[in-house]
């Protein structure tokens, strides 16, 4: 005959260890999908036309094809992402202090849009300069890129700020901002007003001597200030400024939509599609045609970051052409080493079996001319 406290001792000791080894496992399971880890994974991300995202005054409809941008989808590890992304072909790790570069995420976000709005104002310059067709270049505001502990606007300002108006006075250029800071003094408080994401905000920053910050913390000059006697005094911030396009002729003034895509490497494709619609005719003659690569007001194409996964992203829908920066070496576009783009590219398609034609240019022209000798397609 068994005991029956002994029976109800079992069932408790046993009831303690299952709920141990429960709480373990749920312990290990959140560890293991959602503590993130020090790096970054990117994996293909889409191939998006680019008609709905621009549009030009009067232009020319027709497009019977489609040009498409290609992303790389980008985020943090976590323990299984990172062993996932080391069992797939088709994906990329990289450390998080190789990505941010010291800066925060925050920061990284911002540098990313505004690199991408910096991107649209290259790709409309390059139009219509392939197109013949006279612009301006405007400034249209300033963009806080970073700010830092020690100085004043740290923790009031934020990276993505649109600065629109300093001690009431408006800003277009950082050379406003600089102006204005020479009429106040250092412990002066200054009201600044901003635009964060939708809406528009008034801050106030006291203003302090940044060289005597500089020089307790060890720090190179900041941005945000204006000499003084005394020393230069500002906010200690680093700002971009925005630029805007604007066409000798208002019938062919060009709007771009990009929504939350970050990044400058779509600058080529949006010429491609600005230059469509800007001249009569179709350029794509029923390809679609994918691609990526960076683009100077001038027309050149320079290297880029991720390319084998826009070669499966393009893939996936169905590109038939894909355009890659050219093979680039040390020193060209700034690079600092070598960046085989074009043959990555024409790599990777291969390996994945795709039918998609990887063409390589250094210009918008090149492009351009490449298109305009393909017979439309049957």
């Amino acid at each position: 005959m068994i005991d029956s406290r002994y029976r109800e001792r079992s069932k408790l000791k046993w009831s303690r260890g299952f709920l141990s080894s429960f709480l373990l496992t749920i312990t290990l399971a959140y560890a293991f999908y959602f503590i993130p880890v020090p790096y970054y994974i990117y994996k293909p991300g889409t191939a998006e036309e680019l008609k709905p995202m621009v549009k030009v005054e009067n232009g020319d409809p027709e497009e019977k094809g489609a040009f498409m941008l290609t992303t790389v989808s980008m985020g943090r590890s976590s323990i299984l992402s990172f062993v996932l992304a080391k069992l797939s072909p088709n994906t990329e790790i990289r450390k998080k202090e190789e990505v941010l570069r010291g800066s925060t995420e925050q920061e990284y976000s911002t540098r990313q849009e505004y690199v991408m709005l910096d991107s649209q104002s290259s790709s409309i310059q390059a139009a219509y300069k392939q197109a013949n067709i006279p612009f301006r270049i405007d400034s249209q505001g300033v963009l806080v890129m970073q700010t830092i502990k020690e100085y004043p606007a740290y923790g009031i300002l934020l990276p993505g700020d649109k600065i629109l108006q300093v001690a009431s006075k408006p800003v277009l250029k950082h050379e406003d901002i600089v102006n204005e800071l020479k009429l106040h003094k250092a412990e002066e408080a200054v009201d600044v007003v901003v635009k964060r994401g939708k809406t528009e905000k008034t801050v106030s920053v006291t203003l302090k001597d940044l060289d005597a910050i500089d020089k307790e913390h060890g720090k190179n000059s900041a941005a945000g200030s204006a000499p003084a006697s005394g020393g230069r005094i500002g906010f200690g911030i680093s700002t971009a400024e925005l630029l805007g396009i604007t066409p000798e002729r208002s019938d062919k003034k060009v709007t771009i939509d990009a929504g939350e895509i970050g990044g400058p490497s779509a600058g080529l494709l949006f010429s491609l599609e600005i230059y469509n619609q800007l001249t009569p005719g179709d350029l794509t003659k029923s390809y679609r045609i994918a691609g990526t690569g960076t683009i100077d007001p001038s027309g050149n194409v320079c290297s880029i970051g991720g390319i084998r996964q826009k070669i499966v992203a393009a893939d996936r829908e169905k590109a038939d052409i894909f355009f890659a920066p050219v093979d680039r070496k040390m020193g060209e576009c700034n690079l600092a080493a070598d960046v085989p783009n074009a043959s990555d590219a024409a790599d990777q398609a291969k390996k994945i079996d795709s039918k998609m034609k990887v063409v390589p240019v250094a210009t918008l022209e090149e492009a351009v001319r490449y298109l305009e000798s393909l017979k439309p397609k049957a």
